[in-house]
């Protein structure tokens, strides 16, 4: 037979049985946050960071005002945070919180970007070239707005993506809704989001307008649940009111202190500074371009004009998302370099204005992961190939990789990890800079007595690893082996057996949910081993008796884990009704042919019941065809 099984994985065609392009989108983004989240959270700083991180610690535990313009959202859901996380000094907890944003921020990049070009490799580089980038990074893993506020970037750009791809005017009704909301919380934070509201809302309601969607009612809906967002601004006249907070700022309990503060006048409204001589807008703006490049690099501003280039010709409802996020990106620069009354010169004023171009580097970084699609896309096109996906994936770690700070800043809160260099590259050798650079085979190499764990995947970027090393499953994971160790399958599953102590039933949340995606990957990861021990038998050159020995394992794990619970992912009956069929082969001594045979139809039967998106469909229902047959026929000889 050639069929073969799916291991729910990269490694086990997880392609055959992906669904549409918003379920791959929301398990794509699980695994951005569960990566970026894992980062920041090792390099968390364990007390009060620099800036203003004392004052919002301060102000969240004590429940007071914060300054100008109060930031309510985050003073509420830091005190929350300090609250419910049951570890860790209260600064911490809040940096912990932060970082949360952070990673919830790369998740909404990778989604915009993956739902717009349907390219994971632009996601994952939109994502990891914005979180990565020292300035984000820095201001992800500190108690500050600014991750919060890169949420809400995310979140704006996503729901709008959202809004463009629905079918239904009630789709767009509700998503428009939900985004009203999502434009008044966004303004409970940092106020420079308000140009990119401000982008947004005309657009919106030109596509409703089109699309003969907004009446009077409808806009006063939407005021109405813009104004519900704004709701948490609430707090600061009853946190003034109360005044139980030792430390608070200004005085909102009338109606002119509360204006005061909420329009920044004590800093100057739509200024950064009261009475400051800064820099002119020419010397900011290219100091912003210097900047970005520093942070995202030459190749990342490359694609963003080259998605613009691109995309005109080829997809008109894409270009207009490009154009809109282009316009937003433009509008924000020019009026926040107009307003940053800071001398740049100064250290100290560089670093406060610097902080305000992640919004910006944001929306970049989202338009250099839909150029990279783009161009991938235009290049197969050109060559009459679809050949290039190893390239985009290759580019986009390359992209990220590379960073000058990247393995200094590893290498401060990882002690005890060797770097055998100063820079990875699949090519080593020393660079015109006196830079070592060194592949992923040499780190392993230097780092032997450690264990290494890989989540999530290894990309081919750089296969040095494989000369001497195996990926072998380990839960959600996999362990990289050296490949001196032979593997031995009754100690691995004994070894991995007890890992896997995920409890939720499977199909118990929504399919939409990011709940459904998470519960998805914990289940596809108990199948792990026994797709690993049968892959092997199919493709290892071995001897017949360790082929058999394999497949016996196999068989029996996938038996187990299929009669383990009644609800299970589907693909669980494709993969033990081959495994039964390869059983039935063997002519294993103690083996029941006509149990091997009924079990291989049947689960073929309700595999084929549940996956109507399998390409293999039609082989499947061949192959039942003569395996009835066969079961028949076996039938007969035992009654004749």
């Amino acid at each position: 037979m050639g069929l073969h099984g799916d291991g729910g994985g990269p490694a086990g065609g997880r392609a055959a049985r992906a669904g549409p392009r918003r379920s791959g989108g929301l398990r794509g983004g699980v695994a951005v946050f569960a990566a970026v989240a894992a980062v920041f959270t090792l390099t968390l700083p364990p007390s009060v960071p620099g800036g203003d991180s004392g004052e919002l610690i301060t102000a969240a535990h004590e429940l007071g005002v914060a300054h100008p313009p109060g930031y309510p959202l985050f003073t509420l859901v830091a005190k929350l945070a300090i609250i419910l996380f049951p570890f860790g000094s209260v600064a911490y907890r809040v940096n912990l919180l932060c970082g949360f944003f952070g990673a919830v921020a790369a998740a909404l990049l990778f989604f915009t970007v993956f739902r717009l070009s349907g390219s994971y490799a632009g996601g994952i580089l939109a994502a990891g070239v914005f979180s990565f980038s020292r300035l984000t990074w820095q201001w992800s893993i500190a108690a500050e707005v600014f991750s919060l506020n890169n949420l809400f970037v995310g979140l704006l750009m996503a729901l709008t993506v959202h809004f463009e791809e629905a079918a239904t005017a009630q789709e767009r009704s509700k998503i428009a809704k939900i985004g009203a909301f999502c434009c008044g919380l966004s303004l409970c934070n940092q106020h420079t989001i308000v140009l990119y509201v401000l982008c947004i809302i005309p657009w919106i309601l030109f596509r409703l307008l089109k699309e003969e969607e907004l009446s009077l009612g409808s806009l006063l809906k939407l005021s109405l649940y813009l104004s519900a967002g704004l709701l948490p601004y609430i707090y600061l006249p009853i946190s003034s009111y109360l005044h139980q907070a030792r430390w608070t700022w200004g005085d909102q309990t009338t109606l002119l202190g509360f204006l005061t503060h909420f329009l920044r006048e004590e800093y100057g409204t739509f200024s950064l500074a009261k009475s400051e001589i800064g820099s002119s807008m020419s010397e900011i703006l290219l100091s912003q371009v210097t900047n970005m490049r520093t942070q995202l690099s030459l190749n990342i501003q490359a694609l963003a004009v080259w998605a613009n280039i691109c995309l005109v010709r080829k997809d008109r409802q894409n270009s207009s998302l490009v154009w809109l996020f282009t316009g937003m990106f433009c509008i924000y620069s020019l009026f926040f370099a107009w307003r940053a009354n800071l001398d740049i010169s100064k250290p100290l004023f560089m670093g406060v204005v610097e902080r305000f171009w992640m919004q910006s580097n944001a929306v970049v970084a989202v338009l250099a992961g839909i150029g990279l699609a783009a161009l991938v896309s235009e290049s197969n096109r050109v060559l009459n190939t679809n050949g290039l996906q190893c390239l985009e994936w290759l580019s986009a770690t390359l992209f990220m990789m590379t960073y000058e700070w990247y393995l200094p800043k590893m290498a401060k809160h990882l002690p005890g990890v060797k770097f055998p260099g100063n820079r990875w590259n699949p090519v080593e050798g020393i660079l015109p800079s006196g830079m070592v650079t060194f592949n992923l085979y040499h780190f392993l190499e230097v780092n032997k007595l450690k264990e290494t764990f890989v989540c999530i995947g290894i990309h081919e970027g750089d296969p040095t690893w494989k000369k001497n090393y195996s990926l072998w499953p380990w839960g959600s994971c996999d362990k990289l082996v050296s490949s001196e160790i032979v593997f031995n399958p009754e100690e691995w599953i004994k070894l991995t057996r007890n890992i896997y102590n995920w409890t939720e039933d499977y199909g118990r949340f929504a399919p939409s949910s990011w709940e459904s995606v998470a519960n998805e990957e914990m289940w596809q990861a108990r199948m792990k081993t026994p797709f690993f021990i049968f892959n092997l038998a199919e493709t290892a050159s071995l001897p017949s008796d360790v082929k058999a020995q394999l497949y016996t394992h196999a068989y029996n794990l996938y038996k187990e884990i299929v009669y383990l619970r009644k609800e299970h992912p589907v693909n669980w009956h494709k993969n033990y009704a081959i495994a039964c069929e390869r059983m039935l082969r063997l002519r294993e001594r103690g083996a029941d042919p006509e149990v091997l045979l009924s079990e291989t139809i049947r689960h073929f039967r309700l595999y084929t019941q549940k996956a109507q998106n399998d390409p293999q469909l039609a082989d499947i229902s061949v192959a039942l065809k003569h395996l009835r047959k066969e079961l028949q026929s076996l039938r007969n000889m035992k009654n004749g």
